[in-house]
């Protein structure tokens, strides 16, 4: 990747750095009021995090396919290998250490196991951007063409929000309890395989949301296609529209343009990470599109890229660091009696000060990573 890129490894690397901290508050009864999910509707900065994701898988897929000239044989191989590795790496995060905290002396080792296993979630963020990785390659092989892509997420939006509609409970085609996408998943994977944290059996990182999860991958797609194509061009014939501050400029105007389309869309289908819906797609490209061109422009046009550099080492490492991050976690609170409040004391400031500190060993890992040239990757 040349200089002229790095700003995408920081994206995801920014990413990848704020998962990491609304992951790991230190505790879940105190958090710093930004880094909490919506309670429903709305968007808090935490709720762009996902997303960003989705996205930087997008803007990657626009060079990691730039050899693929239509979805043949050795693509789509590549792409389901890919996708499957990803969701098994996904539901073994979820699972580890792979058997139950606590056991039931009545039952043997083995029926306390199957017991742990049938409540086993079987969705989740990494089983998410499986998914949807899988359905926005494929579609972005066969269609190729940005007009042709672009009809593909209205298509795909039409059916979120049509399903969501035509199905809805008593209760509201956007509300917790009479959702469509909830139906679908009890219906799938039943009750004890979903998320249960909103008080009722609903996921999150539902099946129906894949189709605008998709949407975003997209969207990341058509735009690192633009910077990519526009760097070619720019090769051949320094003009300014494609230069470096050209490609800013109008990343700048897409981001305008979608935040504005989340926005008006809003007033019908709100903007709801929990449904993926349609404005939240738009809204969350909005901001993902405004600040890749920031980072292009302090980067790219600036030069200033030694200031982010722990970022650049995290983004060129983001899947192996954001599992690393969930994997060391779970040791602590499985395997000591390590109290984080006996240290930090109970409050936001506190939790916030823990996450940050966390994030930073990871950082100084991902930088020791980069300087050793160990790159892991699906």
């Amino acid at each position: 990747m040349t200089k002229r890129y790095l700003s995408l490894d920081v994206l995801r690397g920014l990413t990848v750095a704020f998962m990491i901290i609304v992951n790991n508050p230190g505790s879940w009864s105190v958090m710093y009021p930004p880094l909490k999910h919506a309670a429903w509707d709305g968007c808090t900065p935490c709720d762009l995090v996902f997303p960003f994701f989705l996205f930087c898988v997008g803007t990657s897929m626009a060079f990691a396919f730039a050899k693929y000239s239509s979805l043949t044989g050795e693509a789509a191989a590549k792409v389901f290998k890919r996708g499957i590795l990803l969701y098994l790496v996904g539901l073994l995060l979820t699972a580890f250490p792979f058997y139950p905290s606590s056991m039931d002396p009545q039952l043997t080792f083995w029926e306390n196991w199957v017991e742990w296993a049938s409540g086993l979630r079987l969705l989740g963020v990494l089983p998410r951007i499986a998914l949807c990785y899988m359905l926005a390659s494929v579609l972005v092989l066969w269609l190729r063409k940005p007009m042709r892509l672009l009809g593909a997420v209205a298509a795909l939006s039409a059916l979120h929000v049509g399903l969501l509609v035509a199905f809805a409970g008593p209760e509201g085609a956007f509300s917790l309890q009479g959702n469509f996408a909830r139906v679908v998943d009890l219906a799938v994977f039943g009750e004890n395989h979903i998320y249960k944290g909103f008080g009722i059996p609903f996921d999150p990182e539902g099946l129906l949301g894949v189709l605008t999860g998709s949407c975003t991958v997209i969207l990341g797609y058509l735009v690192g296609m633009m910077i990519r194509t526009s760097a070619k061009r720019y090769e051949q014939d320094a003009n300014v529209q494609d230069s470096p501050v050209g490609v800013c400029a109008r990343l700048f105007s897409m981001s305008a343009g979608a935040l504005i389309l989340g926005l008006a869309l809003s007033l019908a289908v709100p903007i709801n990470k929990a449904l993926w819906s349609v404005s939240y797609v738009f809204y969350a490209a909005g901001w993902a599109m405004f600040v890749l061109a920031l980072m292009m422009y302090l980067i790219d046009v600036k030069g200033l890229e030694k200031p982010f550099f722990p970022f650049k080492a995290l983004g060129m490492n983001a899947l192996a660091l954001f599992v690393l991050s969930g994997l060391v976690m779970k040791i602590i609170w499985r395997y000591t009696s390590w109290d984080y409040t006996a240290v930090f004391g109970v409050s936001e400031g506190m939790s916030l000060l823990f996450a940050s500190m966390y994030l930073s060993v990871h950082l100084v890992i991902a930088m020791l990573m980069y300087r050793f040239r160990i790159f892991i990757k699906l």
